[in-house]
């Protein structure tokens, strides 16, 4: 498996084609809200290959300059649970340090609080709705 960060055409084609199967396929999101304004030409994107397969991806936004926020994370279902979706993360937060932002804050799906929790992400917020999914809001100061 490699990683790939960057904003080429092929490359976003291969995170959103991953974020079509996870979440509007898998989890019922509406296409129109997960293909959003932020999907831009520029947008760089994380994504997790196993040979020409995207098996994760991350895509991240400044919110201001202390803080970075990722969102759009997913796993391809049979590739859960092997450690790839927290290495992803660690390394979307260590370009982030290496960029001076001092927290990340993210929305998480509830069902995701642990695998949160485990990264030392802690909720800051209570329950709300996106997408028609229970999330809460989390947030974690990143080492410097």
């Amino acid at each position: 498996m490699h990683t790939h960060f960057g904003c080429e055409r092929w490359h976003q084609a291969a995170a959103f084609a991953l974020r079509y199967d996870v979440f509007v396929l898998e989890q019922g999101i509406s296409l129109q809200d997960e293909f959003d304004e932020l999907d831009t030409l520029e947008r760089n994107y994380f994504v997790v290959y196993e040979q020409s397969l995207a098996v994760a991806t991350i895509r991240y936004q400044k919110k201001n300059d202390d803080i970075i926020q990722p969102d759009r994370f997913c796993v391809r279902k049979e590739h859960r649970n092997q450690g790839i979706g927290r290495t992803l993360l660690l390394l979307l937060e260590d370009k982030a340090t290496k960029e001076g932002y001092k927290f990340s804050i993210l929305s998480a799906e509830k069902t995701a609080l642990s695998f949160y929790q485990a990264l030392d992400y802690s909720v800051n917020s209570e329950e709300y709705i996106e997408d028609g999914i229970i999330c809460v809001e989390m947030i974690k100061k990143l080492s410097s």
